[in-house]
């Protein structure tokens, strides 16, 4: 047992990963946590700035990219080698939840094509390029935020961001699939309602708070943190045989017709 906690301290000792989205949210807390499990970090965001402070917590290095520019994505990638001289995973994590999100009738074509152009879009040219890099590397991790949402539908109409993590689900897949055999893992991580300023600014009441948490059988949000942990088993070698998973961490919701009063 003492030998398994000692291994258990450093669970990325060695690794290489990139975090996008690393700025705040579930990409933070993922930073901060791969930091202290023995990971070389880089840490992508569009905000410079919470990238730097992030970069700065973790011992990491900062990279200012906008995931949805094929040039930003190769040039990530391109510097994580060239200052750690390897990449072993990638946190494909940036997405955005747009405040006009709607129903199909509602939704401009905007504000689905700058949805799709990060939450899809983004995830595809971090693995574009990024596979590469793993197969320099011998193979490694890619972890794709997706949702519970690319699961289950929901009255509470957000059609854009719903379908793109749709899409992130079924692209995980079908990479998980193609490099099965070169050692290169891929997996969709589906996070619940979390507790993050992503969610909690739309549910400003106690109201729509309520009218969620009643379908969640922990009857709480999740933290930040618990999806950090998640993504550190996926990044980790204790996940060699989990690849094209749709790795649900959401408080049972998805497992629950009705929960408890």
């Amino acid at each position: 047992m003492g030998e398994l906690c000692d291994h258990q301290e450093m669970r990325l000792i060695n690794k290489v990963a990139l975090i996008t989205g690393a700025g705040s949210g579930i990409g933070r807390e993922t930073a901060l946590l791969f930091a202290k499990e023995g990971a070389k970090v880089v840490c992508v965001d569009l905000n410079e700035d919470a990238a730097r402070a992030v970069a700065a917590e973790c011992g990491g290095l900062a990279f200012k990219a906008d995931v949805s520019s094929a040039a930003d994505s190769e040039a990530m990638v391109a510097a994580a080698e060239k200052e750690y001289g390897k990449l072993n995973v990638i946190f494909n994590n940036a997405g955005i939840s747009h405040a006009d999100d709607d129903d199909a009738i509602s939704t401009t074509e905007a504000v689905w094509d700058l949805t799709f152009a990060i939450n899809v879009k983004g995830v595809f040219l971090g693995c574009k390029y990024g596979v590469p890099a793993l197969r320099r590397a011998g193979g490694g991790s890619i972890i794709n935020t997706a949702s519970f949402v690319a699961i289950l539908g929901a009255a509470t109409p957000q059609l854009a961001y719903t379908a793109s993590k749709g899409a992130v689900l079924s692209m995980s897949r079908e990479l998980a699939a193609i490099h099965a055999r070169e050692n290169i893992r891929v997996n969709a991580l589906c996070p619940g309602p979390l507790q993050t300023e992503l969610l909690m600014k739309y549910l400003n009441t106690e109201e729509k708070k309520q009218r969620r948490l009643v379908h969640i059988p922990m009857g709480r949000f999740g933290q930040a943190k618990e999806i950090a942990y998640a993504a550190l088993y996926l990044a980790s070698d204790e996940s060699s045989f989990v690849t094209g998973s749709e790795f649900l961490v959401d408080g049972g919701i998805t497992a629950a017709y009705t929960t408890p009063l």
